[in-house]
């Protein structure tokens, strides 16, 4: 008797293995790179603000809360209120600015668009402390800027805008403005257009629409954004060294001269504990107006 001719398997079911291989192999590297580079040294941050200062060892015991003590200081509570009224001008400026670009660039020509956002993320190929010098040569007294207006016969003296808190928010603005618009762009692109056209259906003006539609379907880039804006702002040291000097500290800049300057770990490490409560509240924040967003979508489409 003839055998029956076997059926090959078809590829998809040989291959499936492989790609189980392949996908547990590559969320094997990506956890083990979250644990090494992101979980531990936090974590090492956490245990380090409840150890005591040593000159010798920096850290010791006992276990203290005395480095969270100290950042109810009125001279500490002074920096990081000036640190965080800064970090809020920046990030409204960059929401202000960010906002009405990433809403034309999402109506723009489809073949107009890659070209628009990569003109945005061009500057991120050369170093940010390369294109702040840049700054500072432009808005020094004898600079670009001076020079220009000087020439133009607009003004008669140097401008005296370095080393004060205008330059600041100025370098901050432009370091993270890509920031705040990237994300606004995300959620624009996803605008679904049938709502809009079923709020002006509904009898709603321009200012109707954008109120109760667009900016809180727009919230979730708008909160990402801010996450990807404000706790930076906070914590980017150099650019008060550079454009703002010592009346113009950010709260990077006291945790840097705890961890070079004064070989104070724990209180230094007790700073950046601060700034990673705020990052979770404003993460959870994201998530809270996301899940609302998507709630509502659904009983919209039910």
């Amino acid at each position: 008797m003839n055998k029956p001719a076997t059926i090959p398997a078809p590829a998809a079911n040989r291959r499936a293995p492989e790609r189980a291989t392949f996908r547990r192999a590559t969320l094997a590297v990506i956890w083990t790179w979250l644990v090494v580079f992101a979980l531990l040294p936090n974590l090492i941050v956490i245990a380090a603000s409840f150890l005591s200062r040593d000159e010798d060892k920096f850290l010791a015991l006992p276990v203290t809360l005395a480095s969270y003590a100290r950042l109810l200081d009125p001279l500490y509570v002074k920096v990081f209120l000036h640190s965080l009224s800064m970090a809020a001008i920046t990030t409204i400026i960059c929401l202000l600015l960010g906002y009405p670009f990433a809403w034309l660039v999402s109506r723009a020509k489809a073949r107009v668009q890659p070209l628009l956002m990569l003109l945005l993320v061009i500057p991120f190929w050369t170093n940010s402390l390369v294109r702040l010098y840049a700054v500072k040569l432009i808005l020094a007294a004898n600079g670009l800027l001076s020079s220009a207006l000087i020439s133009l016969g607009l003004i008669h003296e140097p401008l005296q805008i370095l080393y004060t808190q205008k330059a600041v928010i100025g370098g901050l603005v432009y370091l993270l403005l890509p920031f705040m618009i990237l994300p606004l762009y995300a959620v624009f692109t996803d605008l679904r257009a049938d709502m809009v056209l079923a709020s002006k259906d509904l009898g709603a003006n321009r200012w109707q629409t954008f109120w109760h539609v667009i900016l809180p379907l727009t919230t979730p880039g708008i909160i990402s954004g801010v996450l990807l804006v404000l706790l930076p702002a906070m914590g980017m040291f150099y650019v008060a060294d550079i454009l703002g000097g010592s009346r113009n500290l950010l709260v990077g800049n006291i945790i840097k001269a705890q961890f070079l300057d004064a070989r104070d770990w724990p209180f230094g490490a007790a700073a950046s504990v601060l700034l990673t409560i705020a990052m979770a509240v404003l993460v959870l924040a994201y998530r809270v107006s996301s899940q609302r967003i998507g709630k509502t979508d659904y009983n919209e489409l039910a």
